[in-house]
């Protein structure tokens, strides 16, 4: 599932590419492959068996691509879209769970996160939807094995959040296989369990959202939750000394245009995670600051300042700083 948003992807040979390696001290087992557009990395204890690991992985993201993703036409997300009708269209349990999700974040943030505006999203180049917006997320019903438009041509792109949905289903997975201690990194998106193999706990990287070589800003603590990161470096495009990027403003109709360079949020659960950062970068930086605060959101918004950055953290977010 490629998603121009966050990068969606896995290819057929995904399985078979995979590779894993040990990694620095500790004797951590690492692996890696190629997912969503970008790629995944698990880091386990050494003396794991990789392949179930990496069939559960591979697994997961190509049901999530088959579910989920607006560039297949013969994915479920392309086949709701396609349908003009008010009546019930069937879906899978795992996509209904993500368009709930989707909902109750959307309604909570009243609409910075929305995820019926993926023909704006493809107005300005970032997705493949291309017919204006129709009917609202309100209108919207969703059952547990089946969703009901609010408008015949009202279509979803969930790209703001499936790949959260993907990375929960890829921790479930591993905890199943008798894993309790593990980082699992998806297309930038973290999930860590537990403890690193030294016995410190698992460490993540905040990428320093300026051009040029990629560098972290922050390294921060990772245990029993996930972050999710959302920002305009990578994911954009200047036309006329002007940037436009992937997330969209809904109060304006248009590419977010802040001084907000990234938001990094922690959260139980990735899927959270992924869609309040989305919601919380389209807030913009005086907005999205304060809901996070009332909210007790554990946020990092990074603000373009003159040549350099600056940083507000919200709720405890700061507390896991280790550099």
């Amino acid at each position: 599932m490629r998603c121009s948003r966050r990068g969606f992807m896995v290819g057929a040979g995904a399985m078979l590419s995979a590779t894993a390696l040990f990694a620095g001290p500790g004797d951590v087992l690492q692996i890696d492959g190629p997912a969503f557009g970008a790629g995944w990395r698990v880091r386990v204890a050494a003396g794991a068996d990789a392949g179930p690991i990496i069939a559960a992985v591979t697994g997961v993201a190509a049901s999530v691509d088959a579910a989920m993703s607006p560039f297949r036409p013969t994915s479920e997300i392309s086949r709701f879209n396609r349908m003009e009708t008010l009546d019930w269209v069937p879906l899978s349990v795992e996509t209904c769970a993500t368009i709930l999700e989707a909902k109750r974040i959307a309604a909570l943030t009243q609409g910075a996160f929305d995820p019926t505006l993926g023909g704006l999203v493809g107005r300005y180049g970032f997705g493949p939807i291309t017919t204006l917006p129709a009917g609202s997320f309100e209108g919207l019903s969703i059952g547990a094995n089946a969703a009901k438009k609010a408008h015949v041509l009202q279509t979803l792109d969930l790209c703001g959040i499936a790949k959260g949905q993907a990375l929960d289903r890829i921790a479930a997975a591993l905890m199943a296989l008798g894993h309790g201690d593990f980082f699992v990194e998806l297309g930038g998106e973290v999930y860590a369990q537990g403890y690193h193999p030294d016995g410190r706990p698992w460490r993540a990287g905040i990428e320093r959202p300026l051009p040029g070589l990629a560098a972290p800003l922050r390294i921060v603590v990772v245990n029993g939750e996930a972050l999710a990161t959302s920002g305009d470096r990578a994911n954009s495009f200047v036309h006329a000394g002007k940037r436009y990027g992937h997330i969209i403003d809904p109060q304006r109709g248009r590419p977010a245009d802040t001084a907000l360079a990234s938001v990094s949020v922690f959260a139980p659960r990735a899927i959270t995670a992924d869609a309040l950062a989305t919601a919380l970068f389209a807030m913009g930086p005086e907005n999205g600051p304060a809901f996070a605060a009332r909210q007790q959101i554990p946020a990092l918004f990074v603000l373009r300042d003159g040549d350099g950055l600056r940083e507000a953290a919200t709720a405890d977010f700061s507390t896991r700083f280790i550099g």
